[in-house]
């Protein structure tokens, strides 16, 4: 069932019974990217499953990241009912639950940050001005491949053809001005110094093989934080939940479950 949140700005799926748990998509991606472990969740969670500001029906917000990590910390009080929530983000989302967090330090009661950090290494940021500039130039057609390469390997791309049409289709329905707005945010973002204030438990995970946002990162990131554990997701590359749901659902056992 879909429901409009944050003013009627934010649409997200729910589903399922129990404490909110919201599930932030990535960039490259879409909240399609969580369909296979929503039945799981949903047996013990109200599974809220929002497109972020810009995606899909979800209206867009301008100020950067701080801005949609504002109105998402909107969606998350409405959908929650003002209790603390249980926030799962995925690389943007990933992105975007953590500054929620340190700009909104009541809103959750627990994180999981998959395959994100607090900061991009110098080539990182190059790798989104350069994504940014050339989709401006030649369209997001001309970055596909870059961009499927960034969430999965090409083994499994080959191996996964009729799933790979479906997330090459998701990309390009991505609003383009959207795309690169969350590109240059991310290529100057540097949360570090405001890892502290994130008082929370945190499980952060990370796929093995993730070159979009690669191991050191989430290395870095649970460095950082107070109460954090870390988690590496063998054989998986930036978008482990739709790779292999069972490895992560069996990485949130003992944190959610």
């Amino acid at each position: 069932m879909d429901r409009l949140l944050a003013n009627g700005t934010v649409n997200a799926a729910q589903s399922g019974e129990g404490p909110p748990l919201f599930l932030f998509h990535s960039l490259l991606s879409d909240r399609a990217s969580f369909d296979a472990i929503v039945p799981e969740l949903q047996r013990s969670f109200r599974t809220i499953v929002p497109e972020l500001p810009g995606f899909g029906r979800s209206r867009p917000v301008d100020g950067g990241l701080a801005a949609v990590a504002d109105r998402m910390a909107e969606a998350v009080r409405e959908g929650a009912g003002g209790a603390p929530a249980i926030v799962l983000g995925n690389g943007y989302g990933g992105f975007v639950a953590l500054q929620m967090a340190i700009r909104h330090p009541e809103i959750a009661s627990k994180l999981v940050l998959a395959d994100s950090g607090a900061a991009f290494s110098a080539p990182g940021r190059e790798a989104f001005r350069n994504m940014a500039k050339a989709s401006c130039e030649k369209g997001l057609e001309t970055i596909t491949d870059v961009a499927m390469r960034r969430l999965f390997a090409p083994e499994f791309q080959a191996q996964q053809t009729e799933l790979m049409q479906d997330r090459r289709a998701a990309f390009l329905r991505t609003d383009p001005g959207v795309f690169r707005a969350a590109c240059d945010a991310l290529a100057s973002l540097d949360l570090r110094a405001e890892l502290a204030a994130v008082k929370v438990p945190v499980l952060v995970l990370v796929g093995e093989h993730d070159e979009a946002t690669p191991p050191p990162m989430s290395r870095e990131l649970a460095a950082g934080l107070p109460r954090a554990e870390l988690k590496v997701i063998p054989g998986c590359a930036h978008v482990p939940q739709l790779q292999s749901p069972r490895q992560f659902l069996g990485a949130l056992q003992g944190f959610l479950f």
